[in-house]
């Protein structure tokens, strides 16, 4: 498949669902954190349900990339864990710290960064 293609795909995908948080955060009261919450909880669901792999099979990092796709890592995590042949409470277990280990490295690079930005950087507050 042409690699033009694939940039469509993944810009589209990963556009509409910025574009919905947008709307979102333009047309209700909800705020960022909410959203932010809906589109998580969107995406723990959608991968609960077994669609949200259609569309990260589809759109590729438009879909893994934005806030549902850490969603749809952390509900991965514990469906691989929880599956295990194992007794039930490992598998209980396994379900609470699935989505922790599968989502520790982005966990940890996003803490990283935020410090570093932090230090590069002198932040100020908007004044409105």
């Amino acid at each position: 498949m042409s690699s033009i293609i694939v940039y469509l795909k993944v810009f589209l995908v990963g556009g509409l669902i910025c574009m919905i948080a947008q709307v979102l955060l333009n047309h209700t009261k909800l705020t960022a954190g909410r959203i932010m919450v809906i589109f998580v909880l969107a995406g723990v669901l959608l991968e609960g349900v077994g669609v949200y792999q259609y569309i990260v099979d589809f759109a590729e990092a438009g879909a893994r990339v934005p806030i549902l796709g850490f969603g749809h890592s952390l509900a991965k995590g514990a469906i691989a864990d929880s599956s295990k042949d194992q007794s039930v409470w490992q598998n209980i277990l396994g379900t609470i710290t699935g989505g922790k280990s599968a989502t520790a490295a982005g966990i940890a690079a996003a803490i990283f960064f935020s410090y570093l930005f932090a230090l590069m950087f002198n932040a100020k507050t908007k004044k409105l």
